[in-house]
C-alpha cells in the first residue's frame, strides 16, 4: 500500500530545501493537499509526488509539483481574498489557493471541458472545499461578473498577454501569474501587479503548459 502522507511529505520538504517553496503558507497547503486524489487516472495515483506533470484525461495534464508551488508564491496570496483560476484542470491547484486564502476566501475557477469541471466537484465536495465554484465557460474571457479579482492565476498558455484578465484585475494592488508564448513552445511566465492604474508586466522563468483555448486564446 502507498503512503502517501509520507511521500506528500517527502515531496513538499524537498521543494522547502530547493527554495521553490518559500513561504509557510505554501509549504502549509501543500503538505495538507492530497495530490493523488486529484489525479483520475488510477494507474498514474503512484506517482503523485514525482516532481512531474501527469496526465489527468482530456489531453490535459496537472502542473508539476514545482510549477504549482512557484505559482502560488508569486502570487503572494492573502487570507480572505477572491481568486479567478483559469483552467481548473484536475482541481489539485484550486484546493492549495482555497487553502491559502481560508474559509473567507474565494475561489472561482473556470474550465471549458465539463467532464474535468465535474470531476473537479466531486473531489472538492469529497474533501470539504466548499470556497471553491468552478464554472464551465471559456476561461480565455475571464468572468465579468466576479470581478474585481485580487489575484488571478492563469494555468494554460495564452498566445498574448490577455487584457480582459487585467481589466478584471483589482486596481489595489491585484497580481494576475499567466504563462504567455506559443502553442507548446517558447512561453513565458509573466507576473503582472495592477495598482492605481499602473500596470506592471515581469517575466520570471520560461515554462511550457498546455495552450488555453478559447475566444482570446488558441
Amino acid at each position: 500500500m502507498v503512503d502517501y502522507e509520507k511521500l506528500r511529505l517527502a515531496l513538499v520538504n524537498d521543494l522547502k530545501k530547493r527554495g521553490v517553496i518559500k513561504s509557510q503558507k505554501v509549504y502549509d497547503a501543500m503538505k495538507k493537499v492530497p495530490r493523488e486524489e486529484f489525479i483520475p487516472v488510477k494507474s498514474l495515483k503512484s506517482q503523485a509526488y514525482i516532481d512531474s506533470p501527469q496526465r489527468i484525461g482530456k489531453g490535459q495534464t496537472i502542473s508539476a509539483p514545482h510549477m504549482n508551488a512557484m505559482m502560488c508564491e508569486y502570487l503572494d496570496l492573502k487570507k480572505g481574498q477572491k481568486v479567478l483560476e483559469v483552467g481548473t484542470g484536475s482541481g489539485y491547484h484550486a484546493a492549495l489557493l482555497a487553502e491559502i486564502v481560508g474559509e473567507k476566501g474565494k475561489i472561482i475557477s473556470l474550465e471549458r471541458i465539463e467532464k474535468l469541471a465535474d470531476n473537479a466537484r466531486n473531489v472538492f465536495s469529497r474533501l470539504e472545499y466548499n470556497n471553491i465554484e468552478v464554472i464551465v465557460c471559456d476561461g480565455s474571457l475571464g468572468y465579468e461578473e466576479g470581478a474585481p479579482y485580487d489575484r488571478i492565476l492563469v494555468t494554460a498558455a495564452s498566445p498574448t498577454m490577455n487584457q480582459n484578465l487585467i481589466n478584471q484585475l483589482s486596481g489595489k494592488g491585484g497580481k494576475m501569474c499567466i504563462p504567455v508564448g506559443k502553442k507548446r513552445w517558447d512561453q513565458k511566465l509573466y507576473v503582472v501587479e495592477k495598482n492605481q492604474g499602473e500596470i506592471n508586466k515581469d517575466i520570471v522563468c520560461s515554462v511550457v503548459f498546455v495552450p488555453l483555448v478559447g475566444e482570446f486564446g488558441f
